[in-house]
């Protein structure tokens, strides 16, 4: 069973986290990290191989988590997928804004990170469920339409209430699905 991390690996990722959103992976170094989370570059080391090993844990819990929504999407039909897709999405993008943020940050390197290689099948798999599981182009563009614009809008800096950004987006995505809203 692994052991819960300590009180200083957490805080190396708390700040790495906000140093890799606001100025990129490649724009901050390890010793951005140890200086923002008080403590040594070998303190930094002792907890993580380096910069890579950091942002693979930064970007594990939200790969999972899209992982785990498409497994619970697939077994939702046609058209009783599509809210339960649109307000899982939102949410899981909510959650990790960050995480989303450094991902289209540097999008070239991201996909090509090993911990993000289950995200391509996982997005195929929302966004044929945020389709009503149809074929048709116009609900397959849509789809596409709500995954990109969910995703930007939560890696921008736009200042919103929490609980008013997560209505909007639910309602814009459902509009944009041409679903009816609430």
């Amino acid at each position: 069973m692994p052991r819960p991390p300590s009180a200083m690996r957490r805080q190396i990722l708390d700040r790495a986290l906000r140093l890799f959103a606001e100025h990129g992976f490649k724009g901050t170094s390890l010793h951005d990290i140890a200086v923002e989370a008080r403590c040594s570059k070998a303190s930094l080391l002792y907890h993580f191989a380096g910069k890579d090993a950091i942002l693979a844990e930064l970007l594990t819990p939200p790969a999972e988590s899209l992982t785990a929504l498409s497994g619970e999407l697939a077994a939702l039909d046609g058209d009783r997928a599509v809210e339960p897709a649109v307000t899982g999405f939102i949410g899981l993008a909510l959650r990790f804004h960050l995480e989303v943020k450094i991902i289209f940050a540097e999008l070239p390197d991201m996909l090509n990170h090993p911990v993000l290689a289950v995200i391509p099948q996982a997005v195929d798999q929302l966004a044929d469920a945020l389709a009503g599981r149809s074929q048709e182009p116009r609900a397959r563009v849509r789809a596409q339409m709500v995954i990109g614009g969910v995703a930007v809008t939560v890696a921008s800096d736009v200042e919103v209430e929490p609980d008013t950004m997560r209505t909007e987006l639910v309602q814009g995505a459902l509009r944009t699905l041409g679903r009816p809203t609430s």
